[in-house]
């Protein structure tokens, strides 16, 4: 049997994707929609200048995981990217062709927790004005000019650090709570075990039923994915949401219909296949650029599906935070998604 470390977190406001950088700005009032379920959130973040939505999107959806199984968690994103950087920047030395990104996919999240640990969100925080982009260049810029000049991994580690509490601020030792201090690696063990979640893909270049590491630029751990016919996918989604659990996507958000936290395809794209899904992807129509946390299920006025999504833009949107994607688009479009196991291997 799990045991967890008794967690109780005062949630915080804070206040843009992999795909927007911009400042948040107002959008007008939206259409209505009817909710059918909405799962409990921490409040929504704002990943400011950076591409870290995959760690945004994957820490979200644990958390509501937990908080529907009544354990309150809020989790630092910064704390992982800051863990990221700190690899890529060595490995960068050791291989100039590696370059220093923040780009990633969801199941590397659960793999850095693994080997990092985690941090409470109200522990350690961006800065609002940090800009992590631009501080991965700085790391990769010194990492160069380390290895130009034989300073060797200890130093440029030394180095690292520096510049990174300069710019973010230190990590504190420990993970404090309620009066118990714990290591990272316990904190995150409590909230997050391996294969606790499951990968899954839909694409016909791969047998169905087989695992495969995902060709996308994103991918730079070589995640695999198990792959499953869309409407599997689609049944499994709709399942996890009915059972209380959350679910965390991946895909394409450039679509014009993607905004004012509406995500819909265009007319004449309605008919979604698992065929056109592949020449989408083929014809690089279908790009992985955002994750998102579903935590829900609504419906128009018309009795169209929509799937409630935790987005990490800042809350001053017309949703104050949240998309309201509807069922093609989200067929379409998905490029992969992270499911708690037990929402999968416990179909009825």
């Amino acid at each position: 049997m799990r045991h967890f470390i008794p967690i109780i977190i005062a949630l915080t406001f804070v206040v843009s994707s992999c795909s927007k950088s911009g400042g948040e700005e107002t959008q007008p009032e939206p259409e209505q929609f009817h909710i059918d379920i909405r799962l409990k959130t921490t409040p929504v973040k704002s990943q400011g200048a950076s591409d870290l939505c995959w760690i945004y999107a994957m820490l979200a959806t644990i958390e509501t995981e937990h908080l529907m199984a009544g354990d309150s968690i809020d989790l630092s994103a910064i704390f992982l990217g800051r863990r990221l950087l700190e690899e890529q920047t060595l490995r960068h030395y050791a291989n100039e062709n590696a370059p220093i990104t923040l780009r990633g996919m969801m199941p590397t999240t659960l793999r850095l927790l693994q080997r990092h640990g985690a941090m409470p969100f109200t522990s350690y925080r961006q800065p609002k004005d940090a800009n992590l982009r631009s501080l991965a260049r700085q790391l990769q810029q010194q990492s160069d000019q380390a290895r130009a000049h034989r300073k060797g991994m200890q130093a440029l580690a030394e180095d690292t650090q520096r510049l990174l509490d300069d710019a973010i601020g230190p990590v504190p030792s420990w993970v404090f709570m309620l009066g118990c201090q714990y290591t990272y690696l316990e904190f995150a063990h409590s909230i997050c075990q391996p294969r606790e979640y499951t990968a899954l893909t839909s694409f016909t270049h791969h047998p169905f039923g087989s695992k495969f590491v995902l060709e996308v630029p994103d991918n730079n751990y070589g995640e695999e994915f198990l792959n499953v016919p869309i409407d599997t996918l689609t049944t499994y989604i709709d399942h996890a949401l009915r059972t209380r659990h959350p679910v965390c996507w991946e895909g394409d958000t450039s679509e014009p219909g993607f905004g004012h936290g509406i995500a819909v395809l265009p007319e004449g794209h309605k008919s979604v296949t698992q065929d056109s899904r592949q020449r989408m992807f083929d014809h690089f129509d279908t790009t992985d650029n955002h994750c998102m946390a579903i935590i829900g299920l609504a419906h128009d006025d018309h009795g169209k599906k929509y799937y409630i999504c935790k987005n990490s833009w800042g809350k001053n949107t017309a949703y104050g935070g949240y998309v309201y994607m509807e069922e093609d688009y989200l067929k379409a479009k998905t490029i992969a998604v992270v499911i708690p196991s037990k929402a999968i291997y416990n179909q009825p």
